[in-house]
């Protein structure tokens, strides 16, 4: 049995939530990340829904890259992640009814999202699967936080709620998860509006690099260095 080498999948994670964050960095999906986020169920029901195709397009891909010639790579991947996608849909239709109503296409159109191809390309057609799977959960983890805290931010801004239709994910029980600014809160509708995404990631994109830049100055600046006096010869320093 193959010793688990745990820096690899230390790395891997580290490049899905940060480094190479789909969202943050590739900018990747940005068409469902602009047009879902108007709240934070939102954002989260099309986040996992994302990350689960994700993890089994990309675990099947990297189990079948031997047996598939290089001439239909392409098409052969997109089949299968077609395959996962419509079955996630028919899972989405019969268990989360109203939230599917929701995110209507974009769910269907997760087969042409460019994390799931892309990954599908750039790492599980050349990694095992197990090396490929939790790549691709982890790029999922990311770019679902990155749906849920500007759906949040959206709907905090726009309405003055937070976890507004949580039951539509977890249930009658969730509604009492509604968080509120008060009645007086009169909300700003340009956050609910499509410029509000723009100018909501615009603002992630920003912090992420401000930490970025301010983590490389930390690592930079260089320590103070002892002062060396230099005395005449035969005298002690």
């Amino acid at each position: 049995m193959n010793k688990v080498d745990w820096a690899v999948y230390r790395d891997i994670s580290i490049n899905g939530l940060w480094k190479s964050n789909p969202g943050l960095v590739q900018l990747l999906g940005l068409c469902p990340l602009m047009a879902v986020t108007t709240n934070f169920v939102n954002g989260l029901g099309l986040g996992i829904a994302t990350t689960v195709a994700l993890v089994a397009s990309n675990l099947a891909i990297s189990i079948v890259r031997h047996l598939v010639r290089e001439e239909i790579r392409i098409p052969a991947f997109v089949m299968i992640i077609a395959a996962n996608v419509t079955l996630i849909e028919m899972l989405m239709k019969a268990y989360f009814h109203e939230l599917y109503g929701i995110l209507g296409i974009f769910i269907p159109l997760i087969v042409t999202n460019c994390i799931v191809i892309g990954r599908s390309e750039a790492y599980a057609s050349k990694n095992p699967p197990l090396q490929a799977g939790f790549d691709s959960l982890m790029m999922g983890i990311g770019f679902t936080l990155v749906l849920v805290v500007l759906g949040g931010m959206r709907e905090l801004v726009g309405n003055g709620t937070l976890f507004d239709q949580a039951h539509l994910m977890f249930g009658e029980a969730a509604r009492g998860l509604t968080l509120s600014l008060g009645a007086d809160y009169k909300g700003m509708l340009l956050a609910a509006l499509p410029p509000g995404a723009f100018i909501g990631l615009g603002f992630l994109v920003a912090l992420k690099n401000y930490v970025d830049k301010r983590k490389a100055q930390t690592v930079k600046t260089p320590q103070a260095q002892p002062i060396v006096r230099i005395t005449p010869a035969g005298e002690s320093a």
